[in-house]
């Protein structure tokens, strides 16, 4: 039985995890934080993780880039796993992140889908052979209209994947509007679609002479990431140091 602390238990994803795990026997949440600390049924809920009083394996932290300081903080006194969801993150706040898999062991993953993991694996052989050919590369991501951030964290992840494979020769653009010229070669653009209620829509475009290969993953509830943090959770308890992602829990 994996125990696991909720950070943001209180938040769409939280909801969903917290259900989800209800009806796992493997699992089990033992304590929820968030700064809207509505009571669960389940477990108790405190307003920050200093307050925890419940012992536990793991913490699957689905919050905001400001909260992740404290999670951070808390995970490192502790020495316990984290699993990090939480996306927006700052370049000081990244790099702290590193630092601490010293210490600790860290998952942090831009996006929890088996489908999004599977694709980026994908992406590592595909994007070598189509940008020797000469291909343009462009990403497109849709999602929800309370979305703060943008680009999403995986669509960035997406464009990451790809630069490396292609030995970080690329850059990226996320606006053309100012820019009254063709296209670079060398350039990945990223663009950001905002509306309605949709979960998260990623389109990996590579257009080449007369053809067109587009890699798309549609998740149509937010229960993939969701599953995808619990099992990451499981496979982190226990785990004593070292920077983990989701490559490494789908094997």
């Amino acid at each position: 039985m994996t125990r696991i602390i909720m950070h943001g238990c209180n938040g769409k994803m939280g909801r969903i995890i917290s259900s989800l795990a209800a009806q796992d026997p493997d699992t089990q949440i033992v304590a929820g934080v968030d700064a809207f600390s509505q009571a669960s049924d389940s477990y108790p809920v405190y307003a920050s993780l200093p307050e925890v009083k419940e012992e536990a394996d793991v913490v699957i932290d689905f919050s905001a880039a400001a909260a992740v300081d404290g999670v951070l903080d808390y995970c490192t006194e502790k020495h316990m796993p984290l699993v990090l969801c939480t996306t927006g993150l700052s370049e000081e706040q990244l790099s702290r992140v590193k630092a601490l898999t010293e210490k600790i062991a860290i998952l942090k993953a831009a996006n929890m889908s088996l489908g999004i993991n599977v694709l980026q694996k994908a992406l590592k052989q595909i994007a070598p052979v189509l940008a020797e050919a000469g291909f343009d590369i462009e990403i497109v991501e849709k999602h929800h209209n309370q979305k703060k951030d943008a680009p999403s964290g995986t669509a960035l992840a997406l464009a990451d994947t790809i630069n490396e494979a292609l030995d970080q020769a690329y850059t990226y653009t996320y606006d053309r509007s100012q820019k009254l010229e063709a296209r670079s070669k060398k350039e990945i653009g990223i663009s950001a679609v905002r509306g309605g209620t949709i979960p998260g829509d990623h389109d990996v475009i590579f257009a080449g002479e007369d053809e067109v290969i587009t890699l798309s993953h549609r998740s149509y509830s937010r229960a993939v990431f969701g599953k995808g943090a619990l099992t990451a959770a499981k496979y982190m308890a226990g785990k004593d140091h070292g920077f983990y992602d989701m490559s490494d829990v789908i094997g």
